[in-house]
């Protein structure tokens, strides 16, 4: 009998690869083949309306991780094994099918490889459907379903065609970008990852105002904060300027009077100008303006980019809709309607002020205007790009706009043509935009914000802010670059936190407040030039994290994975003990769980926890690796299948720079391993040629390192003889590199 990857419904079963998936699956639910074994699944209602949930079959005993939105702007990862477990508004789903592993744990250091045989895995995903968004959630009895909403009560239908897409595959990664990319040719809303233009200031090490000064951000401080990091020695290259910068109104705060929670949220654009904090006289007499001072500090300081913040829909509160300056673009004051999803899991004060206060909302025929406007004379002043912020408020004002897609897909087109127009790069960072609506129409943008922001005064959201960004990565990461967001350099969690951006081939900046950082830390981020050593992909959980719970089951360490030119990394983050995900209770008491968690958690790395090895190990391979754990220092050499171990205590953190070995001749064996006084050594590693000798080209300056089997005769960087290092116990060859230039020729004889 043939086994077809297609799933197909039978015997009231849906079944992938010969393997049932869902049992009970009702008449009315439909399969049409989508590309390459995938497949579309919809279903049929006897009645029209613009919100239907329909029964998909029940999922028992299945480990599956999904990604939902917890609060309107967000998603964070769930780990479960029944449909019972899967939250509303869930908008990835990953099931692990196949047999269970029967290694007992003597056997998992022999046999890493084994642990992943006889598996497949399926991804359901729920997508756009025309005017109609698709989530999917669980029911006490395990059934598992799929909303089908408009978002406007006057757009109806009784039949989603395809509304949910199903595909399999052997390895999980391949399977999600697969899966995107098919989808991206069918749908043609939105465009993969690989076909868009990156923002350049990615690769820069930054400064965001938020946290240091939040809505207070003047241009003195923003010239103080610089100044801090120039008297330091590390000077961010790309700087945005967040919330604070401009003309605003909030009607509804009033002197004298309590303040109302949230009300700040209620507060409305009255110009596309900036305020009076940036004009008119500095405290020395001379006039000033937004112009001026972003020539000031791009002269002064050494930025290569600027980057202003405003929402998708001008402000929080939208547009002031009496204000003289912006009635060209039709503001309307609207009252957003949160759909039973958004209720259902975790309300935000903002949404329940703008319900309450309304929006003022730009006329969908007159915002590229307002768009063009704006970053037009933003540009003219100097700007060099946007971030964007408060998207996802767009799902709540569909009604009377052709519903959520329609409104959305409109304002992010207008948004795509300005950027383009204005900007000379791609130079968009688009925030709080995780609903499918956002992602499944990103034409264009090419970068976007992972998670919640980064709270430095909730100490139990530190581990939870590294999960999620690692697993909301395994989607994002399909359509933008994920920006795990900044974080503080002088905090108690920078090391834990530098260490992940290091890794997530993500733009890596900070919102120190001016004077409050840790030089130590950001030089392990940031090279003398500025630049950073950013991975390759996007950091995702390794495939044998991908279904366990990192932060709550109280034994897992979460391992995240990238690759670099030359090398692989693995971060080893333990995120159990110091904090709780939303919407989940522990499974064991307190008291059980903190005596569970006091002790430190061991684990294990192997070069297979790298993804994609072949795409670094090339030709003279000898099958085996180098590890090099940047913070204990240690160096070792194991074959591809086998592992090393590492523990670590709540809230630490190691990471592993993965090699091939490869032969020079048969007497010496060689792996270059980066600057190892660097979070991500490998990603200085550029280029590594065996001929004669060995000649590398590499990246920054410090203390680099390699394993070599034996000791070299002589070392040249840039043609001039160099003294080294060597260790014959574990073999690390080392070389300091001066600061002059980005780039250096190394060259090693034996």
């Amino acid at each position: 009998m043939t086994i077809t990857a297609l799933p197909v419904i039978k015997n009231g079963c849906l079944t992938v690869r010969g393997k049932v998936v869902l049992t009970g699956v009702p008449e009315n639910i439909s399969v049409s083949p989508a590309n390459a074994g995938s497949a579309f699944v919809g279903a049929s209602s006897t009645a029209s309306s613009s919100r239907h949930v329909f029964n998909l079959g029940v999922l028992k005993d299945c480990k599956f991780m999904c990604l939902f939105i917890a609060k309107i702007w967000w998603m964070i990862p769930r780990i479960g094994k029944s449909g019972s477990e899967i939250p509303m508004e869930t908008q990835m789903l990953l099931l692990e099918v196949g047999e269970e592993s029967v290694l007992s744990a003597s056997d998992e250091e022999t046999s890493f490889e084994a642990a992943n045989e006889n598996k497949f895995y399926v991804l359901i995903l729920p997508v756009l459907d025309g005017a109609f968004r698709t989530t999917l959630q669980g029911t006490p009895s395990n059934d598992l379903q799929f909303c089908y909403e408009s978002g406007d009560p006057e757009i109806q239908t009784s039949e989603a065609l395809e509304g949910v897409f199903v595909n399999s595959g052997d390895n999980p990664f391949e399977l999600i970008k697969d899966s995107i990319k098919i989808l991206a040719k069918h749908k043609g809303t939105f465009s993969h990852l690989e076909t868009k233009k990156t923002p350049a200031h990615l690769d820069w090490f930054g400064w965001c105002t938020w946290d240091a000064f939040y809505t207070e951000v003047t241009p003195n401080g923003i010239k103080e904060g610089l100044q801090s990091f120039k008297d330091g020695g590390i000077s961010p290259k790309f700087l945005i300027i967040d919330d604070g910068w401009q003309e605003t109104e909030n009607e509804y705060r009033k002197e004298g009077e309590p303040e109302i929670e949230g009300i700040q949220c209620a507060t409305r654009l009255t110009d596309i100008k900036e305020n009076s904090k940036f004009k008119g006289e500095e405290s020395d007499g001379s006039t000033t303006n937004l112009k001026e001072l972003i020539h000031h500090i791009k002269e002064n300081y050494g930025l290569k980019y600027v980057y202003m913040w405003h929402a998708l829909v001008g402000y929080w509160g939208g547009l002031l809709t009496s204000s003289e300056p912006l009635k060209k673009y039709n503001p309307k004051l609207v009252y957003p309607v949160q759909s039973p999803g958004n209720i259902g899991n975790i309300r935000d004060i903002a949404m329940d002020i703008v319900e309450k206060y309304g929006v003022g909302i730009i006329d969908p025929e007159k915002i590229f205007d307002f768009y063009n406007d704006m970053h037009s004379y933003l540009a003219d002043s100097g700007v060099d790009g946007v971030k964007v912020d408060v998207q996802n408020i767009l799902e709540t004002l569909g009604s009377g706009y052709g519903g959520r897609v329609s409104i959305t897909k409109k304002y992010h087109e207008a948004l795509d043509e300005s950027i383009e127009q204005n900007f000379k790069d791609n130079n968009l960072i688009c925030c709080m935009c995780h609903n499918s609506d956002s992602i499944f129409s990103s034409k264009n943008s090419a970068t976007a914000r992972a998670s919640e922001d980064f709270m430095p005064n909730e100490p139990t959201f530190q581990t939870l802010h590294i999960a999620s960004v690692s697993f909301n990565s395994l989607l994002l990461g399909e359509v933008v670059v994920p920006d795990w967001d900044m974080f503080h350099s002088n905090h108690s969690t920078a090391e834990f936190h530098g260490a992940a951006r290091a890794l997530g081939g993500c733009p890596v900046y900070v919102s120190d407040k001016p004077g409050k950082h840790d030089f130590k830390i950001l030089r392990k981020l940031v090279l003398p030039d500025g630049s950073v050593l950013r991975a390759r992909y996007s950091g995702r959980p390794t495939r044998d994290c991908l279904f366990v719970d990192p932060v709550m089951d109280g034994k897992s360490l979460l391992k995240i994975w990238n690759l670099n030119k030359l090398t692989g990394v693995v971060g080893v983050f333990n995120c159990q003990g110091a904090g709780t995900w939303p919407m989940k209770q522990p499974l064991e008491s307190t008291e059980n769980s903190a005596k569970m968690t006091a002790t430190s958690i061991t684990g294990r790395v192997s070069p297979l926890d790298v993804e994609f090895l072949d795409e670094i190990t090339g030709e003279k391979c000898t099958g085996d690796f180098a590890i090099y754990a940047f913070n204990s220092g240690s160096l070792s050499t194991v074959a591809k299948n086998k592992t090393v171990e590492v523990s670590l205590d709540v809230l630490q953190c190691e990471i592993f720079t993965v090699s091939p070995i490869k032969e020079l001749n048969e007497n010496v064996k060689f792996a270059p391993i980066g600057l190892i006084n660097m979070y991500n050594s490998g990603g200085a590693v550029v280029e590594c040629i065996y001929n004669d000798t060995i000649t590398i080209k590499a990246k920054g300056a410090g203390l680099f390192g390699a394993y070599s089997s034996v000791k070299p005769i002589s070392c040249k960087v840039d043609d001039k003889n160099e003294d080294f290092t060597y260790s014959s116990e574990n073999g690390l060859w080392a070389i300091n590199l001066q600061t002059e230039g980005s780039f250096k020729d190394i060259e090693i004889v034996y």
